[in-house]
């Protein structure tokens, strides 16, 4: 592989070197933060006063370190057993397991599972005799597409999933928004994000009104009415929740059942501030998931170009204005910890779970 250009070295002299493991670093930060960030937020059976909380909490008592897993679709090339193993050797303590949609079920044969409860409860005892945690499941997809036939297949997965977490006790769900067509008679989704010329914020308007609030309202009811009541949506670009204020949008459309997968990787390009994103959701415990990825910027692209020119292979880096990175590879290890910290601060009681598409870094 070519050498790296500067800009793809941590841009902080104070970020995590290239040679160390990035598993040992998130484990270190959870690890010391445990010890030295005064109080407790995330104590078992902790209760769920942050949600009226009108501030970041000071809790007391005794801190433990947030989990550390994995989620499944960086090892699609191996088998169940044989992806177990691996994360065992790492020393991972929990996992996120896609079910379908995007990141694919390479390793949850989701139909089968939901049909036999025995084949399902032997699934579970892979990761149970391992040590592992199914800590969520996972159906990123696109339910309110104007294409019907995708939709149909996306919501049937989301259902589906709802059912397999039913019988496995996983309490959380992760996904994305969805994103509409602009008109009813649109076939492709249109991602809106600036109302004016003024028909824009008119197909807006519709697209929340008669497709998304109405679709998350029947799903949160389903879920709920199967036991779970966690909906973590990624702030994801081209869907209609990309960013904190439109998560809390649909969150207070719908209720408490969504919340956040704050992957922070697609809020650095936004100029969101990552310690004031998990203090705002947090506070109002909204924070049911976190994807580790970093995102890096190349400034001299990024300054000609603007942040809307992202890379997400090789090819394009020399172009770019930024990429997704491992964890430390784009922002500082003081910023990584200080999110760590604020994590803990605000009783965030889910796993670190570790994404991995960075296009330079293998699994």
């Amino acid at each position: 592989m070519r050498s790296l250009p500067k800009d793809l070295l941590p841009q902080d002299s104070s970020a995590i070197s290239s040679s160390i493991d990035r598993r040992q670093f998130l484990a270190a930060s959870g690890g010391l933060l445990a010890a030295t960030v005064p109080g407790s937020s995330l104590m078992a059976g902790r209760s769920k006063s942050i949600a009226s909380s009108a501030s970041a909490p000071k809790p007391s008592g005794n801190l433990r370190k947030i989990p550390i897993g994995v989620f499944d679709p960086v090892y699609e090339h191996l088998a169940l057993d044989a992806m177990l193993d691996k994360v065992t050797a790492l020393g991972l303590e929990a996992m996120e397991i896609g079910t379908g949609g995007y990141p694919h079920n390479i390793h949850c044969p989701l139909d089968d599972l939901i049909r036999d409860r025995a084949q399902a409860k032997a699934w579970l005892k892979k990761f149970e005799d391992r040590g592992i945690r199914v800590a969520t499941l996972s159906c990123h997809g696109n339910p309110i597409h104007p294409d019907a036939s995708i939709a149909k297949k996306d919501i049937d997965t989301f259902r589906k999933t709802v059912l397999l977490a039913e019988m496995l006790d996983v309490k959380v769900i992760v996904g994305f928004s969805g994103c509409p067509g602009g008109t009813p008679q649109d076939t492709q989704p249109n991602w809106i994000t600036y109302r004016w010329p003024p028909e824009y914020a008119r197909m807006q308007d519709w697209q929340w009104k008669e497709k998304v609030v109405p679709y998350w309202k029947e799903a949160a009811k389903y879920a709920r009415e199967h036991g779970v009541r966690r909906l973590a949506l990624e702030m994801h670009p081209n869907f209609v929740v990309y960013n904190p204020r439109t998560l809390v949008k649909l969150r207070e459309a719908v209720g408490e059942e969504i919340g956040a997968n704050n992957d922070l990787s697609h809020l650095f390009w936004q100029g969101c501030d990552p310690v004031e994103v998990i203090h705002f959701l947090g506070k109002q415990g909204a924070i049911y998931h976190a994807h580790m990825k970093d995102t890096v910027f190349f400034p001299e692209n990024l300054n000609k170009y603007g942040v809307l020119n992202f890379a997400f292979t090789t090819s394009d880096l020399d172009s770019a204005s930024e990429t997704f990175r491992a964890v430390g590879y784009g922002h500082s290890a003081s910023l990584w910890k200080s999110i760590i910290k604020a994590y803990m601060e605000v009783g965030y009681d889910g796993i670190l779970s570790i994404e991995n598409e960075d296009p330079i870094l293998s699994g």
